[in-house]
């Protein structure tokens, strides 16, 4: 069984207080973009599951979503192996591994013929912000850590410049970061937020771009490359390092993509995922 694990951008990043189970609170729009990862299910010959990811070293989130997709629904089903083949950077703000943790779900789902809506949906939930999200691809508003989703019609078409960073950067060494800058909004300030947000066309703010920043110098020239070639505008991508930058149709993306790589600059175009609803 195959799925594809699109990648997710973060149109708008609104970050609240530190709750006490040492989560933020956030309001977020996230577009599924058509860049993402593969992913192949199949039993396995050996003697427990496993999942290959080159690349990828040590436990990843779509080991542990099979493993606790098991615990949940008990199916006890033939050892199965899942092999992964990345195509959207690692550790690189846009959710890549929670893409991976959510569609190995969707695999297991239908290889088992087990797993409720809501049980995947507390699944995700425990795993990780972005994981509930990317359940179903598309455009979603975020709330709380991520677990109180409003799913959102698709955008009219819009292109995306994706920059990715040399290096990855640690969601939490982010998050911790923009708590010693002091960057996070009050409950009052992330509700006025919420408040006035058009979903539809939400002002491009990542409350984490300036902690992103200060751990990678490197990302306000990625931004400045973005500018040069043509975005309307550029911004930090969740918790970076990937830069992104938003133009008014794919082609222009493209046309930006192609400028930058002439001049040895890794630079993807993407565009929204499509979805059927």
């Amino acid at each position: 069984m195959r799925e594809l694990a699109p990648a997710k951008v973060n149109l708008c990043l609104y970050v609240g207080p530190l709750r006490a189970d040492a989560r933020h609170e956030l309001v977020s729009v996230m577009q599924s973009i058509e860049l993402a990862d593969r992913l192949e299910l199949r039993d396995h010959d050996g003697p427990a599951d496993e999942v290959r990811c080159e690349g990828v070293e040590g436990p990843n989130l779509a080991a542990q979503a099979l493993s606790a997709f098991r615990e949940l629904t008990g199916w006890d089903g033939p050892p199965q192996l899942l092999e992964v083949e990345k195509r959207i950077p690692i550790a690189a703000g846009m959710g890549g591994g929670s893409a991976d943790a959510a569609a190995a779900l969707r695999l297991l789902a239908r290889r088992s013929g087990l797993g409720s809506e809501q049980q995947l949906f507390e699944i995700a939930a425990a795993l990780g912000a972005d994981v509930p999200s990317q359940l179903r691809p598309g455009r979603v508003l975020a709330e709380g850590v991520g677990d109180r989703l409003t799913r959102l019609a698709d955008p009219p078409p819009f292109g995306l410049l994706v920059l990715p960073g040399a290096g990855g950067l640690s969601t939490a060494a982010v998050y911790a970061e923009a708590d010693r800058l002091g960057l996070g909004r009050s409950t009052s300030e992330l509700a006025v937020a919420l408040a006035g947000l058009d979903t539809s066309s939400p002002e491009p703010v990542n409350d984490l771009e300036r902690a992103a920043s200060s751990l990678d110098p490197t990302i306000e020239d990625r931004r400045g490359r973005a500018l040069e070639a043509g975005a309307t505008h550029a911004m930090v991508c969740g918790s970076g390092p990937t830069v992104i930058g938003l133009f008014a149709t794919p082609e222009d993306a493209i046309a930006g993509a192609r400028a930058l790589s002439r001049v040895g600059v890794d630079a993807r175009a993407s565009k929204p995922l499509a979805t059927s609803e």
